[in-house]
């Protein structure tokens, strides 16, 4: 598919809501529709609630219930492929805001450019243009202002080419919430795509911590578990377990988030989360060459 009018890839963007954030969603519907070049398609996907009139041409869908946010992601992938399809789905959330016009150009001339690019991870800054470090798709967060190749992405900003999608598959939608990224980018790696971190690309965001979410700990736990029973080969599965583990005993949650945590990481143990597709050897030394091996 080509652009409306410039032969550049076109573009959909999807946005989940709980309808909470009216006024922040609003002002990034009004962000993205002053975006430069052709006008990309949007669509709103209200899970669980009715949404009302949106600005900027966007299109509302109120989902039956909250389908968690790689379901809600998947909804909207469809809803787009059902409309006319795009090359290029951009994934927002419904509280950040595109601070520059030309963010949607440089997205388009990325991929136009590199055959091989597959996901593009946004950096994430809050009000005073700082990023935390859990925003960087890099370990310890190094150089936030570097952009480069990486082995991740971030969920609330990014691009993904619709041919990627259409070849790796959807987001693990029975993983409601955390780590549905990360996931998506070793289907994406395996599969020979690259992942770019672009710190020219900017998406403002309130300062938060992930722990707001009430699910947080037990889904991190379940999560974890999931993605290395599908993904790793056999003989990495305990190692980048017992990393993980180590390495939140070490955070010291607070007990409460502690037991939670433990509760879903058995539950990941003992529930099934099909298919298994362990990544290839190549797979696993190309993220070990990236800096950030699937043990860690």
């Amino acid at each position: 598919m080509t652009g409306r009018s410039t032969g550049e890839p076109t573009v959909g963007v999807v946005v989940i809501t709980m309808g909470d954030r009216e006024p922040e969603l609003h002002a990034l519907l009004e962000s993205v529709a002053a975006q430069e070049g052709d006008p990309a398609t949007v669509v709103v996907l209200g899970q669980g609630v009715k949404l009302a009139d949106l600005p900027g041409g966007a299109a509302a869908v109120d989902l039956p219930g909250n389908l968690g946010i790689p379901g809600g992601r998947n909804a909207g992938v469809q809803w787009l492929r059902e409309h006319g399809g795009v090359d290029i789905v951009v994934v927002l959330d419904d509280d950040g805001l595109l601070p520059r016009a030309d963010t949607l150009r440089l997205v388009r001339g990325a991929f136009a450019e590199n055959p091989r690019l597959g996901v593009i991870s946004f950096r994430i800054v809050d009000e005073e243009g700082r990023t935390q470090r859990r925003h960087v798709p890099r370990l310890g967060g190094a150089d936030p202002e570097s952009s480069g190749e990486v082995t991740t992405y971030l969920g609330g900003a990014h691009a993904i080419r619709m041919s990627v999608i259409n070849q790796v598959g959807d987001f693990p939608a029975s993983f409601f919430y955390a780590h549905e990224e990360t996931d998506f980018a070793w289907r994406a790696l395996d599969a020979g795509w690259e992942i770019h971190y672009r710190a020219d690309l900017l998406l403002r965001h309130p300062r938060t911590e992930a722990s707001r979410h009430a699910v947080y700990y037990h889904n991190t736990g379940r999560n974890r578990v999931w993605l290395a029973k599908r993904h790793l080969p056999a003989v990495l599965v305990p190692v980048y377990l017992a990393t993980w583990a180590a390495y939140t005993l070490v955070q010291r949650p607070p007990l409460a988030g502690l037991k939670e945590w433990w509760a879903g990481f058995f539950e990941g143990v003992r529930v099934p989360c099909p298919p298994r597709r362990p990544i290839q050897w190549r797979t696993v030394w190309r993220m070990t060459r990236l800096g950030r091996p699937p043990v860690i």
